[in-house]
């Protein structure tokens, strides 16, 4: 899935997620097929906490566990691996000739990042008790998509954000238009694009090191027009 470019990488990455769901609907005998998997008994959590119908627990527990993996995305982000990876994003070419290989760091952050998204997956099925060959489906990749372009691309809070709207978003246009919320789901992101999220929110400018970034951001340019 590395071998390419962005755009590449992403179709491709859709790719095995289709094959990965035929898959899952084809090997019945392990999975359950398109029925998936239900009735998935769980132990209390540390042997005191039972989930409960009321999802109060899972809640609190799926909570917990954000809390957790957003502070070691934090750190891996500020580490010099992090520093690497912004690093590559910014000039690939530059940042090999620094002695950074890129193909490595790639495939570790992918890594990292499938590791996070088994660990949704996880949880998922803990907090709901099923789990179905859905999971895998296009629109479940279409809606993380959806997420980090209304959170905002690039920064480490914005797939929190971005999910807490999106759902929000969700659940109160399937109630006023049950049949036509993925629609005004659409019409809000087509606004986003055209009219730039930085135009629409200026929420980045509240979190931790937002003024250092900026400040670094605006260094950096005035040394490229001195370059220049």
């Amino acid at each position: 899935m590395l071998r390419g470019s962005d755009l590449t990488r992403l179709m491709t990455t859709f790719g095995v997620a289709m094959l990965l769901a035929e898959l899952v609907n084809q090997a019945a005998w392990l999975t359950g097929g398109a029925d998936g998997l239900s009735g998935v008994m769980l132990n209390p959590i540390l042997g005191y906490f039972e989930f409960d119908l009321w999802g109060r627990t899972g809640y609190i527990y799926c909570l917990i566990v954000l809390v957790v993996l957003t502070y070691i995305a934090r750190r891996i982000v500020n580490s010099p691996f992090g520093l690497s990876l912004k690093a590559i994003k910014r000039n690939q070419r530059r940042a090999s000739m620094l002695g950074i290989s890129p193909t490595r760091r790639i495939v570790a952050v992918y890594t990292i990042s499938a590791a996070y998204a088994g660990v949704a997956g996880a949880l998922l099925t803990q907090t709901t008790s099923f789990v179905s060959p859905d999971v895998l489906a296009f629109h479940r990749s279409a809606e993380v998509l959806l997420v980090l372009v209304i959170g905002g691309v690039g920064y480490l809070y914005g797939g929190v954000f971005g999910a807490v709207i999106f759902s929000i978003l969700r659940n109160w246009l399937s109630v006023i238009t049950p049949q036509y919320w993925m629609f005004w789901i659409g019409l809000v992101l087509i606004i986003i694009v055209l009219v730039g999220r930085e135009r629409l929110t200026r929420w980045q400018t509240l979190l931790p090191g937002a003024a250092r970034n900026r400040q670094q951001a605006n260094m950096e340019h005035t040394i490229a027009e001195e370059s220049k």
